[in-house]
């Protein structure tokens, strides 16, 4: 966390000058993440906001289209979480505001300097650790043409003349915010029903590349050249399913700043919770100036860090078997409906998390674990249908065709591969999204790793250490001795007996692990049996995995699969995925190719050759 600092930052805006270096002056600049969300009414999505900070833990956030009246902005809720904040409101439209987790942000400007008849809150800048934030939501435009489309340009022309000002000033400086302009046609999904819109128009673009041209780094793309990546997706037309999205929102680096960038991305998940902005998060993550200049020249390039997908397979085709109709049938009349429901929740997951690779963990119904060979009673009494079976025997066979990996071994659970790949992405440094119906897996949460635990019809519950806390009253860690205290009837573990799972949560509240309750003296004629408890619920990290490199998703023979196994709609899905997928790849080469033409175009060596060109 940011620790608070006194400032001495002072700022006169009437003389036009920017003593800005001062603010915060001898700080040393530490690592920060710093987000820019438009949050589409701050008091309506309030709790969506405040979510999304206990899991992300942003050190600066820049919110836009607050809706809502400086009086009404809700600051002792944003405060209770850990943010202080500057901001600027207005009734109905507009609004914008700063976030500092841990201190004040030193507010430098509340407005746009060119244009003192505008009344419009779109733009706020403050210091916090020694950098200047720049928060702004650009004008929409639309209509266009006409005095709203005037006016997006006017705006966007004073930007500029700002953002000059602040680059000569010498300070570091971050421009984070919704500039409603899609920089490039790759920037939007494949469609022609924006060609009108006041975002794509060339006079936006040509504002927003002289804004770049500068010496800005646009940080999204700087690290993601290669990737369609999103910010917003418009709530008609099914657009969010669909993928159908623009990116929006970005994150604009002075040169000092993007030396210390790396990592950026967009938090796609958000836009996918109920009641949800139509924007996503966007961010970048800043090393500390002490860790750049340790590495010098010889710094390590940034990467781009996706997450890793791991789902319980058996978790969430037992999901969808019990909840399907028995009637859906493929080829031959066979058994599908828990294909077809895992097969569905695998898509919705991978276009909503956009991960770097996918591992499906399994069961081995056919062999017995330690697990089993330990407690005579550890899931007794289950019998699975036969046409469940069955189709649990093929379903990875679909993970595969779609590109994914499957994990599976006897004597292991599906839990011990999950366990194993948190725990080897972890250490790579990476971050891990664990999908599955299973409390057990609780345990796993981290910094780096949310549980994606489903809670009704298509909808996840993002599950961090926070979260445990609040479900159960002790930490992530702990889940392994609350099982073995509580007991856990699906797996038929007994627990200790007169203990529920409040006075397990309070057992470990005060003496902090089940060795060190037992070591008290509590349950002496139970001991032993409750360190077999725990360890049953403790998940093997020493799971043997596959490799897992990063992936490219084979929809067009995950598709083929579906047409023999005759599951139509699937198939047809499929396809689409794969012409996107297509698509998406032949517009990304075709702007690489149009960058790097013009990129030769102006250099020095093309232009003396032009002729009547000068240098």
């Amino acid at each position: 966390m940011i620790g608070p600092q006194k400032s001495t930052c002072v700022r006169d805006q009437s003389a036009g000058s920017f003593p800005l270096a001062s603010c915060n002056a001898g700080s040393h600049p530490v690592a920060m993440k710093i987000a820019t969300f438009n949050i589409n009414n701050v008091n309506k999505r309030l709790a969506n906001l405040l979510a999304w900070l206990r899991t992300a833990r942003p050190d600066v956030v820049c919110l836009q289209e607050l809706k809502s009246t400086d009086a009404d902005f809700p600051v002792e809720a944003l405060r209770r979480a850990g943010y202080e904040a500057v901001w600027r409101g207005q009734k109905t439209w507009n609004g914008v505001a700063i976030l500092a987790r841990g201190m004040k942000p030193v507010q430098t400007r509340t407005d746009l300097p060119g244009n003192t008849a505008d009344k419009q809150s779109r733009y706020i800048e403050a210091a916090v650790n020694g950098v200047i934030i720049g928060c702004l939501y650009a004008p929409n435009g639309n209509p266009q043409p006409g005095p709203k489309f005037d006016y997006k340009l006017a705006w966007l022309e004073r930007l500029i003349r700002h953002a000059r000002a602040l680059l000569k000033a010498g300070v570091p400086v971050v421009l984070a915010g919704d500039y409603n302009v899609v920089p490039t046609p790759f920037d939007i999904y494949g469609t022609h029903s924006y060609d009108d819109d006041a975002l794509v128009q060339p006079k936006s673009r040509a504002a927003f590349a002289r804004l770049i041209k500068q010496g800005w780094t646009d940080a999204i793309r700087a690290l993601h050249r290669d990737d369609r990546i999103y910010t917003y997706w418009d709530y008609m037309r099914n657009r969010w399913p669909r993928d159908a999205g623009l990116r929006l929102d970005h994150l604009l680096l002075s040169a000092d700043v993007a030396k210390r960038l790396v990592a950026s991305g967009v938090d796609r998940e958000v836009r996918g919770q109920p009641n949800a902005s139509d924007h996503a998060p966007t961010w970048v993550e800043l090393r500390d100036v002490a860790a750049t200049r340790a590495k010098g020249r010889a710094a390590v390039a940034p990467t781009m860090r996706r997450p890793l997908l791991v789902i319980d397979g058996d978790s969430f085709a037992h999901r969808a078997y019990h909840a399907l109709p028995k009637t859906i049938r493929r080829d031959r009349n066979r058994p599908a409906g828990a294909i077809l429901g895992f097969a569905n929740m695998l898509l919705r997951l991978y276009q909503a998390e956009q991960p770097r690779a996918v591992l499906v963990a399994w069961d081995t119904l056919e062999a017995p674990t330690y697990r089993h060979d330990a407690l005579e009673s550890y899931q007794g009494g289950r019998e699975f249908d036969d046409e469940l079976v069955e189709q649990l025997k093929i379903i990875p066979d679909f993970v595969a065709a779609c590109g994914f990996a499957n994990a599976k071994g006897a004597g292991y659970e599906a839990d011990d591969f999950l366990a194993a790949a948190v725990a080897r992405e972890e250490k790579r440094g990476g971050t891990v999204l664990v999908a599955s119906g299973d409390r057990d897996t609780f345990q796993l949460a981290s910094e780096r790793c949310t549980i994606l635990y489903p809670v009704r019809a298509g909808e996840m519950a993002r599950i961090g250490p926070a979260e445990v806390r609040a479900r159960y009253g002790v930490d992530p860690k702990q889940v392994p001795d609350f099982i073995a205290l509580r007991g856990d009837p699906s797996d038929r573990i007994p627990g200790a007996i007169g203990v529920g799972a409040s006075g397990a949560a309070d057992l470990l509240r005060r003496y902090g692990s089940l060795k060190a309750i037992l070591a008290a003296g509590r349950f002496k004629t139970q001991a032993e049996d409750l360190r077999l408890y725990r360890a049953i619920a403790t998940m093997d990290p020493k799971a043997p995995l596959p490799r897992i490199a990063d992936q490219k998703p084979s929809w067009e023979k995950a598709a083929a699969l579906a047409r023999k196994w005759q599951l139509r709609q699937l198939s047809k899905r499929l396809d689409a995925m794969s012409s996107a997928a297509m698509s998406s790849a032949a517009m990304s080469s075709a702007a690489m190719s149009s960058s790097a033409m013009s990129s030769a175009a102006m250099s020095p060596s093309v232009m003396a050759k032009r002729p009547g060109a000068s240098r």
